[in-house]
């Protein structure tokens, strides 16, 4: 008998987070029907009993990696051995429900033009998350480091991250209300084309965690696909999960535009945003040193430093 055409590749890298990883992949195998999928795992060397406990589960195929080399060279693993037409990279921390993936690829098909398209992300209570964005041109990144918070900005220069949780306003939630194209979304729903992954050759695996998507939707979008945003579809997203620390968090982000404006920018340009970048910084160990304490004073004199 002919072998069945997989319609859905899903690709998962876990990193030491067992519990939730077992958890998304059981609500993908409850939730998921209509389609032939495979679930694909990349094991970046955890030591928490991940691995003991994934391949408890069948329907998974298990890469195991004797050292993480992190979030890109494990979605280009996964990619090298999936057979999907559509190829979805979901984060660990993240759950499935009222057959989504179905439901979304039948608007792939249909919408041939689309590159990329990605749910809503929802907190456990059900209020909505940011998900991607505009690129960060250098008036973005002016706007996302000193006025973006001020009422209307947005409404006048594209934001790089329309809402994030320590916004002053709750403007910024509103934004995820409605389908639109965007940019770039984010790596813990992005849902491609087996074809454009093969055009554009993977993941840039210079970049580590963070920022990595943002480079990727461009790729996508320099071959004249467009980036989807789909909130009359949505997944549960626990956030965070896989970074233990804000520190680590901020700074890989900023060390990641660094990177990005380093490969696609002119070397003035990539100065400019340097200095935006450590204006932001010092920015910010003056306001939220003063509402979070010395703590917050820490960690962005840190991020300023390793600008």
């Amino acid at each position: 008998m002919p072998k069945k055409q997989i319609d859905l590749s899903i690709v998962i890298v876990n990193y030491n987070t067992k519990d939730i990883t077992v958890e998304c992949l059981n609500s993908i195998i409850a939730n998921t029907s209509g389609i032939n999928y495979e679930i694909i795992v990349i094991d970046n060397a955890s030591v928490d009993g991940s691995i003991q406990a994934i391949k408890k589960i069948n329907e998974v195929k298990l890469i195991l990696n004797s050292q993480n080399k992190g979030f890109a060279h494990g979605n280009n693993q996964g990619i090298k051995v999936a057979n999907g037409k559509f190829v979805l990279f979901l984060n660990t921390d993240t759950l499935i429900n009222d057959n989504v993936l179905d439901e979304m690829i039948k608007w792939m098909d249909v919408n041939p033009n689309a590159g990329v398209a990605t749910p809503a992300l929802k907190n456990k209570d059900g209020s909505l998350q940011g998900t991607g964005g505009y690129f960060p041109t250098l008036p973005r990144v002016f706007s996302w480091m000193t006025i973006q918070d001020l009422p209307f900005v947005d409404n006048f220069i594209k934001p790089f991250h329309p809402y994030h949780s320590k916004s002053f306003f709750s403007k910024g939630a509103s934004f995820y209300d409605s389908q639109k194209e965007l940019d770039w979304v984010t790596g813990a729903y992005l849902m491609t084309r087996r074809d454009i992954l093969e055009k554009i050759e993977g993941w840039d695996e210079s970049f580590f965690m963070y920022v990595e998507e943002v480079d990727l939707c461009y790729r996508i979008k320099q071959l004249g696909y467009k980036i989807w945003y789909l909130p009359k579809w949505s997944i549960i997203h626990f956030g965070g999960a896989s970074s233990k620390t804000n520190e680590f968090s901020l700074i890989s982000e900023y060390q990641g535009i660094k990177k990005f404006y380093k490969k696609l920018f002119s070397s003035w340009q990539y100065q400019v945003l340097r200095l935006l970048l450590k204006i932001g910084a010092l920015g910010r160990m003056v306001v939220f040193g003063i509402l979070e304490g010395r703590e917050s004073v820490k960690i962005y004199a840190k991020a300023y430093r390793a600008i």
